[in-house]
């Protein structure tokens, strides 16, 4: 079994090749990202130099979901990222970008743990504990790539459990719903 806690390391050859040293086979661009949306840690090391091309490879991997119409990052910002390389005073970009990540990853682990957590006045309605087992599927869908649902503990062995069953479940619930409503 794969020690999950230390990155998983990735050889580029000299033909440019990822290399996968758990798994012994070659990977792509799109196998790293999934790698990462799982909530694992991955170093990308050049095979004959030993530099660290975790940084470039990142970067590339945002850059085609970007040019793939995933857009995530807004033009202002990429304009304020190639500012912040080309002033000449240290920049505080990457520290104001790194608590932001921080501030969203902790406020998504505190809205869960209200949805699951504190008592509820709306836990009398009938049929609030399917809307909120879809709200929590939703959110679990959305933020999927973020890295407070891409953990490991106890959060990321619930996600786990859930599966396609589980969500086709949430369906039904939710279908069962509008049709009650509907009626009313």
């Amino acid at each position: 079994m794969a020690d999950t806690a230390k990155p998983l390391l990735i050889k580029r050859y000299a033909s440019r090749r990822l290399y996968n040293t758990e798994t012994s086979d070659y990977v792509t661009l799109e196998d790293i990202a999934g790698f990462i949306r799982t909530g694992r840690e991955v170093q990308i090391v050049d095979l004959k130099s030993g530099d660290d091309l975790t940084r470039q490879y990142l970067l590339q991997i945002v850059a085609e979901h970007e040019s793939k119409g995933e857009s995530v990052l807004p033009v202002d910002v990429l304009t304020d990222l190639v500012r912040s390389y080309t002033s000449g005073v240290q920049s505080i970009v990457p520290q104001f970008l790194a608590s932001s990540f921080e501030m969203l990853r902790e406020s998504q682990t505190k809205m869960m743990e209200n949805l699951t957590t504190f008592p509820n006045p709306m836990a009398a309605v009938p049929g609030f504990d399917a809307i909120r087992k879809q709200q929590e599927a939703f959110l679990k869908t959305m933020l999927g790539g973020m890295p407070a649902w891409s953990g490991s503990g106890p959060a990321r062995e619930e996600e786990a459990a859930t599966s396609s069953d589980d969500i086709a479940d949430i369906k039904k619930q939710l279908a069962e719903l509008q049709q009650k409503l509907s009626r009313l």
